[in-house]
């Protein structure tokens, strides 16, 4: 009988070790770590608790502007006529009632405090006279501020036995009745404008930066147009001043666009993070289109003129109230933004996850 053949217990060896060998060996904790990191499980599993998160502040940001709305600041301009000072008694009693909220500015004719209304520098007229008191609000500025202001009137009209006659100088228009038209389609703009920046980073991903940013004007401008047009000429819910609101909605959606182009360059997949957090979160309630900035928490009526969604609201409601008496500060907060997103954009666009190369590589020639 022949002993066994040179190198066979190796083998053997080899063998039996099986699923014990180096390939076969338990993952100590760090190679699972670094396994799943690699794997798409990890991605997801962040996802779940970001998007819960989401939830959660997405809900809070709105109730917390929203559900009960206070009055912190409202500015209010007196007309006194020298004859009687119970225009004064009865302002004393309003800045009670609104819990010291009035910021009083005093005008000497009616048509002084007419224009600063105008330039919507004051949300009400409080004019007093031997008759009594008048008072003027602009439902336009705000359809609770001016509620709120007519309400506390007439009681602090009827404790002190002088008559109040209220009256709205700028009336909301009859198929907007609650002031909320404009604030939506802000709402839209500003939504579409990102979602369709990140569509154009999945479908169109070859696109080289001058491109991607062409097709984000042009998506801007049809989009702009549809809105207006649906809520103007189809649903006749606003009367627009159409080619001044439509430019203020590309205006808009084109920036929000290019807002998150530009986290895109510089977070990658992450990039909707920052974008909904503030163009949504935090930039929609504090807008002032739901709920007017007098009635929002202090710190965000101040934040939202800062943001792309507050100054396309505050645009957008000059534009068709106040005509005439349009304002700079809006469209330059949106210039600011835009020009922003754009240059880090372009700056770093080797950064951003697509493009392509501008000529195609030819094969080499066959030797």
């Amino acid at each position: 009988m022949s002993g066994p053949e040179p190198g066979a217990d190796a083998r053997h060896g080899q063998e039996s070790a099986g699923p014990h060998g180096a390939h076969g060996r338990t993952p100590d904790a760090r190679q699972r770590w670094a396994s799943f990191k690699a794997s798409p499980y990890f991605p997801a599993t962040v996802l779940l608790f970001i998007l819960a998160a989401a939830a959660g502040l997405f809900a809070g940001s709105y109730t917390y502007a929203m559900a009960n709305p206070t009055p912190h600041r409202i500015p209010t301009a007196v007309v006194t006529d020298p004859e009687t000072d119970r225009g004064r008694e009865f302002v004393a009693g309003m800045d009670k009632a609104l819990d010291a909220s009035l910021v009083i500015h005093v005008f000497a004719t009616p048509e002084a405090a007419r224009e600063a209304l105008e330039e919507q520098e004051v949300f009400a007229i409080v004019r007093s006279g031997p008759a009594g008191v008048s008072l003027q609000v602009a439902g336009a500025s705000g359809a609770a501020v001016a509620q709120l202001l007519a309400e506390s009137a007439v009681k602090v009209g009827g404790t002190l036995g002088l008559p109040v006659a209220v009256t709205d100088v700028k009336p909301l228009q009859k198929g907007d009745p609650r002031g909320l038209a404009l604030f939506y389609i802000s709402l839209a703009a500003v939504i579409v404008g990102f979602v369709g920046s990140i569509q154009l980073s999945v479908h169109a991903r070859g696109l080289l930066p001058g491109e991607r940013i062409a097709f984000a004007i042009a998506y801007s401008m049809l989009g702009a147009f549809a809105i207006a047009a649906v809520v103007d000429w189809l649903l006749g819910a606003v009367d627009l001043p159409f080619a001044e609101s439509w430019a203020i909605l590309a205006f808009t959606m084109f920036t929000s666009g290019m807002v998150f182009t530009m986290f895109n360059t510089l977070l990658g997949r992450w990039a909707m993070l920052p974008t909904w957090g503030v163009m949504v979160l935090l930039g929609n309630p504090s807008s002032g289109g739901a709920v007017s900035w007098p009635l929002l928490p202090s710190l965000l009526g101040h934040i939202g003129r800062w943001l792309p969604p507050g100054a396309s609201v505050n645009a957008q409601h000059t534009a068709v109230y106040y005509q005439g008496h349009q304002r700079l500060f809006p469209f330059l907060v949106l210039a600011g933004w835009c020009l922003a997103s754009c240059t880090v954009f372009w700056v770093w666009r080797h950064r951003h996850p697509g493009g392509r190369d501008r000529e195609p590589e030819h094969a080499a020639p066959a030797g």
